[in-house]
């Protein structure tokens, strides 16, 4: 439990630590600079055994598509607290994309949780309250939508890990050496060159602080205590203690940073939880629709459904 907790509480801190990092850095700067941290873990942890395709399609959505839109909408005035509660509507998301993708009929438990979750949603959205520009609850939510794309791709390619110990971080890790080169062609594109040059001019102690603990703590160690945890305990007991993870983004943005969420963004983002909750409550059994077990934190790097297939209910 302590470990479950501490995993959380490093996903949920992770937030304010790109939004404290990010000052004066374009974010699809600070995203390719990132992943170039996380990818030198490929010299070291083996490679998935899934088609370069698959690894490829992952490290698009998963990483490029999930952060890069992440990073900007925090760039661009979306509190880290509410982007956290906001980026767990990819649990429910990926059970909408499996569903039309896959044709993976959800659960009825799934479908309530779907609803409940597209409510939240709802509410956070009219009661913004001028908080935040639309534009970047827009780019969140899309991030949230590249997220979940990346998790059925997983999903649907049975991706496992070369052993068990490894889990989802061998995909992690590998599909990461796709994000640097297109990030900085993006950057470069709509950020522009002189925008490059200054971030990198830049970019000191703060940025190379939030780029060790976004892609070493989060990334690499957190899914290894979080593999770790998978391995030899039934996921109903370890996956639910996520939902930790926006309450200590919220709290930790409240304290630190003085962003305090309004009563809209509050009530919309608690009923968005429940509604992951309420998805991923009652689908811990083996063949489970995409999705049912699927709540990792963005904080953590791509969050695929991998895990199902090396977990000892899948292997059985």
């Amino acid at each position: 439990m302590l470990l479950a907790a501490l995993v959380a509480g490093l996903w949920g801190f992770n937030f304010v630590v790109i939004d404290w990092g990010m000052a004066g850095i374009p974010p699809l700067l600070f995203v390719a600079v990132r992943f170039v941290v996380v990818s030198l873990a490929a010299f070291v942890v083996p490679r998935p055994l899934a088609g370069w395709r698959t690894v490829v399609g992952v490290g698009l959505f998963m990483s490029l598509g999930q952060f890069a839109l992440l990073y900007t909408s925090i760039a661009w005035g979306l509190q880290p607290g509410v982007a956290a509660l906001l980026l767990q509507a990819q649990a429910v998301l990926t059970i909408v994309v499996a569903a039309l993708a896959l044709r993976e009929r959800p659960t009825r438990a799934q479908a309530a949780g779907v609803i409940v979750g597209t409510l939240g949603l709802g509410v956070v959205a009219l009661g913004r309250g001028g908080d935040a520009p639309a534009v970047a609850v827009v780019l969140c939510l899309l991030s949230a939508l590249s997220w979940a794309i990346g998790n059925v791709i997983s999903r649907h390619a049975g991706v496992v890990a070369p052993a068990r110990r490894w889990g989802a971080l061998s995909l992690t890790v590998w599909s990461s050496l796709v994000v640097p080169v297109p990030a900085l062609a993006l950057s470069a594109l709509v950020e522009g060159p002189d925008a490059i040059a200054a971030g990198l001019a830049a970019f000191g102690w703060q940025a190379a602080l939030s780029t060790l603990y976004t892609a070493g703590l989060c990334t690499l160690v957190g899914y290894a205590i979080f593999n770790g945890l998978l391995a030899r305990n039934r996921s109903a007991s370890v996956v639910p203690w996520v939902l930790l993870a926006p309450v200590v983004a919220m709290t930790s943005a409240a304290l630190l940073l003085g962003q305090i969420p309004n009563t809209w963004e509050t009530v919309g983002g608690l009923v968005l939880v429940a509604g992951v909750f309420i998805a991923n409550a009652r689908a811990r059994v083996p063949g489970a629709a995409a999705g049912g077990g699927q709540m990792l934190p963005p904080s953590s790097g791509p969050a695929s459904l991998e895990r199902r297939s090396s977990s000892p209910e899948r292997s059985r």
